[in-house]
């Protein structure tokens, strides 16, 4: 990194690249529908050493882990499709490694998964998919 990268990164005026622009807008509006729903937003970018979620809601006595997928085209598959088998397995994962901090509270979990479609960088769609998914095997109860 060369020294105006540097001070450019310090100031925080670093050129993102689109995917990740397009990602942060994504969660953006991800967690103002999810709020209109009447969830109420806990963190978002939840890491752990086995991956991170995008977002943590809670919706009543449930703790809502959800995963945001933006695109700006459908043209081969919906987005989420992109939460595949591997996916399923870290987002259990860390929403375990989650539960944990908060030392295993007895309480309902589901995993959501919000579809951004943006159409010229604006968003064009937002769709919520509750219960998207349960919890992958062997991590579940029962």
């Amino acid at each position: 990194m060369n020294l105006t990268e540097r001070i450019k990164s310090l100031l925080g005026k670093t050129n993102k690249a689109e995917h990740l622009r397009r990602g942060e807008l994504g969660e953006r509006t991800a967690k103002k529908h999810l709020q209109k729903l009447g969830l109420k937003f806990l963190a978002a970018n939840f890491r752990s050493a086995r991956g991170e979620i995008d977002l943590v809601f809670r919706d009543d006595d449930c703790l809502v882990f959800a995963e945001v997928k933006t695109r700006s085209s459908e043209d081969w598959t919906r987005p989420a499709a992109a939460v595949d088998a591997r996916k399923r397995r870290l987002l259990s994962q860390t929403a375990l490694d989650y539960l944990r901090l908060l030392k295993n509270p007895p309480v309902k979990i589901r995993f959501d998964i919000v579809e951004v479609l943006l159409a010229d960088g604006v968003v064009r769609e937002v769709r919520h998919l509750p219960n998207a998914f349960a919890m992958e095997r062997p991590y579940r109860y029962g």
